[in-house]
This record gives C-alpha cells, sequence and structure tokens, in this order.
C-alpha cells in the first residue's frame, strides 16, 4: 500500500512539473527590461494594442491561458528540443531544416504575422502576447534541452531539501530565493553598457538559440545524480548566468518589438 501510494504521488509530482515554465516573476522581469528599452514608435503601438495592460503583466499570458484546453495547441510554442553536443554549424542546420511546432519555428510565424499592417486587432494581441512570453522562455536554457527528460523536468533534485526537478530551479526557484518583487529585480540587474545593448540585438535569432542550447549543456552537467541537493553554493555558481539570460531576453525582445512596430 504504501509503495502504490508513493508511486501515485511521484506520478502526480512529475505530472505537474512538466507543467514549468520561466516563471511568473522571470517572464515580468524580461518584459520590464524591454519596455524600458523600447523606441517612442514601438511603444505606442504596443500601448495601441495592449491598452493599460504592461509587457511584464502580459508577459504571462501564454502560461496563464494553459488553463483552457482549447489552448493545448500551444504547449510546443514555449521550447525547442535539440539533441546535447553539436556544433554551432550543426545546431544551425536542425534550425534550418526545422519544420515542427516548436519556439523556434513560431517565433518566425509570430514575426512575420505582426509585421502585416492589415493583422485584425484580436490576433494582433494575442500573436503580440506570444512573443514577448516565447522570448523569454528561450533566454531559459533548459527550454532548448533535451527532449528525453522534457528539458529538465524529469532530472529530480532538492532545492533546500524540497523535491523538485531543474527545470524549475532554473524556471523559478533561484529567481524566488532572491526574495525580490519583478520591479526590484530590475533594479538589481538592468545595468548594461551601450555597446553590449547594440551586440545583443543585433545577433541572430538562431544565436539566442544556439547560446541558450550551450548554457542548457553546462545546467545538464551541474547535476551529476539524482536527488541531487542544490542549494545556497548552487546559487551563488549559477545566478549570474541566470541573471544576465533574464537581461538579455529583456533587451533582446525590445530590440525584436522596435524592429517590427518601430
Amino acid at each position: 500500500m504504501k509503495k502504490s501510494l508513493l508511486l501515485f504521488i511521484s506520478l502526480i509530482t512529475i505530472s505537474f512539473s512538466s507543467l514549468a515554465w520561466w516563471g511568473q516573476t522571470g517572464h515580468r522581469i524580461v518584459g520590464e527590461i524591454a519596455d524600458i528599452y523600447l523606441n517612442n514608435k514601438a511603444r505606442k503601438a504596443i500601448r495601441e494594442i495592449l491598452g493599460n495592460e504592461s509587457i511584464a503583466i502580459t508577459s504571462n499570458w501564454a502560461d496563464f491561458i494553459k488553463s483552457d484546453t482549447s489552448y493545448n495547441y500551444l504547449s510546443p510554442w514555449h521550447y525547442v528540443n535539440v539533441k546535447q553536443g553539436l556544433t554551432q554549424a550543426e545546431f544551425n542546420e536542425v534550425l534550418a531544416k526545422d519544420t515542427i511546432t516548436d519556439a523556434y519555428t513560431k517565433l518566425n510565424f509570430l514575426i512575420a504575422e505582426l509585421k502585416n499592417k492589415q493583422l485584425p486587432p484580436d490576433k494582433k494581441k494575442m500573436y503580440l502576447r506570444l512573443i514577448i512570453h516565447i522570448v523569454g522562455d528561450i533566454h531559459q536554457p533548459l527550454h532548448v534541452g533535451r527532449s528525453e527528460d522534457l528539458g529538465g523536468n524529469r532530472v529530480r533534485v532538492l532545492w533546500f531539501g524540497d523535491s523538485t526537478n531543474l527545470h524549475s530551479v532554473w524556471d523559478d526557484r533561484m529567481i524566488e530565493s532572491q526574495d525580490l518583487s519583478y520591479t526590484e529585480y530590475v533594479k538589481a540587474i538592468n545595468h548594461s553598457t551601450r555597446d553590449q545593448r547594440l551586440q545583443w540585438q543585433q545577433q541572430s535569432m538562431e544565436e539566442w538559440f544556439y547560446e541558450s542550447y550551450q548554457l542548457a549543456g553546462k545546467v545538464y552537467s551541474s547535476v551529476t545524480q539524482p536527488f541531487q541537493r542544490l542549494s545556497f553554493r548552487y546559487n551563488y555558481d549559477h545566478i549570474g548566468t541566470l541573471n544576465n539570460q533574464l537581461l538579455k531576453g529583456g533587451i533582446r525582445l525590445a530590440g525584436l518589438l522596435n524592429s517590427i512596430f518601430g
């Protein structure tokens, strides 16, 4: 009876863990940073589409609507799975041949659609919400992770003694451990030079994906055994990488929105 109960609890945990995403706070951080670097034309266009809803707040829409089963088809839009160990040329070749529904193909679709001046207002709002969210997602390394473990969702770890998974640690556990609101977090990490911002925004979308892909390999190698205990030292070793990805995600999102609407 005890074994059956433990198995049942384990299955429930894995099921809910597989729904993990770049957490609510993480998406708002990316959105708030993006808002800072919008040009006036893009800011006006986005305001016309979203009304009084900020980029930070709308950034979580694509996760909130998971409660509505009619949007289940959007689930694969949040990530792309690529086997580990590829060179950048090999990785780019995989993306060039990519025709399935995933974050890469759908980001390209959304960019093209939002440049269409005749796009109906309801589609424009939905697609803008999605592009804001997906750009955030792909800067979380495990959204460009392995398919066999669902981007780290099946890699079980202990975070300060709490049973969770590696994906969740990078989605929200480390962020929440900083004990900051999303606006406080932005103030803490939003430090970049003009040259850095120009460099990050000029990089191709393929480079964004490859950067996360490389980081995913390092994240996987940071856990060497099942239920590994992660706590203060893990946070100390990796929070800088996570914060840099949040910052890059926001700055690149701003650049992308400026190119679409500016």
